[in-house]
């Protein structure tokens, strides 16, 4: 596995992102959309995972229209990630996350298609896009704009898979429930909770994480990606 700084260029500039090759060097797409505190430890961690198993994994710098590639860790990390969050312009958001999954399919080293993994924020986000611009494959880790964007839930074609803890205090009662609800009513769509699992539960850098949770999810993960996108 390799990885390497690169950008990808947009209508209003170029937008960094970061690229990371399987060992053998080519095989299917996954655009990596990041969670809350951008291309974080965390993120870089599970796209190394992804390329272990096969994939050409791309991460845009979502947050490059603020000047920002990552929160730095520490105690004020999460109110800086929110703050951020907040600052987002959404739609120039899904449309610098299109053009990347554009960037990514027409790239050399991709073989076999390109899906959408996302995390949070990035959830949210993959959730969106592949509304518009059709992936071969979502994965989505609790994504917190889903609840807001329910409306897109026809537009969502591709084969997806949904994580969700039922402790998540981010997207709770309601907003779970018709989460749930409308995501399970779509033919291509999967839906996996776990029980006494919070927000950010595949996150080991945060004190959300749950250990078990994770693991069940990743299982879910490669299975699935396996399934709809293989890896050679």
């Amino acid at each position: 596995m390799t990885r390497s700084a690169t950008y990808v260029e947009t209508p209003d500039g170029q937008m960094p992102a970061h690229l990371w090759l399987p060992e053998g060097g080519t095989g299917p797409g996954l655009l990596l959309l990041q969670e809350i505190f951008g291309i974080s430890r965390y993120v870089q961690s599970r796209a190394e995972d992804l390329a272990d198993l096969g994939y050409v994994v791309l991460a845009p710098e979502i947050y490059w229209r603020l000047g920002v590639s990552r929160v730095a860790e520490g105690p004020q990390a999460m109110d800086e990630g929110l703050a951020l969050m907040g600052r987002v312009d959404w739609d120039a958001a899904v449309r610098d996350a299109g053009t990347a999954l554009g960037d990514l399919r027409g790239r050399p080293e991709v073989d076999g298609g390109a899906g959408v993994v996302g995390f949070c924020f990035g959830g949210g986000l993959g959730f969106h896009l592949a509304a518009v611009e059709e992936p071969d494959a979502l994965v989505a880790y609790y994504g917190s704009a889903i609840p807001q964007l329910l409306e897109l839930a026809p537009r969502v074609t591709c084969p997806s898979l949904h994580h969700l803890g039922l402790a998540d205090a981010y997207i709770d009662g309601d907003a779970r429930a018709a989460m749930l609800d409308a995501l399970r009513s779509r033919p291509a769509t999967r839906v996996e909770t776990y029980e006494g699992a919070d927000h950010a539960f595949d996150n080991p850098d945060l004190p959300l994480h749950h250990a078990d949770a994770s693991a069940a999810a990743w299982e879910h993960t490669v299975a699935f990606l396996a399934e709809q996108l293989p890896a050679t």
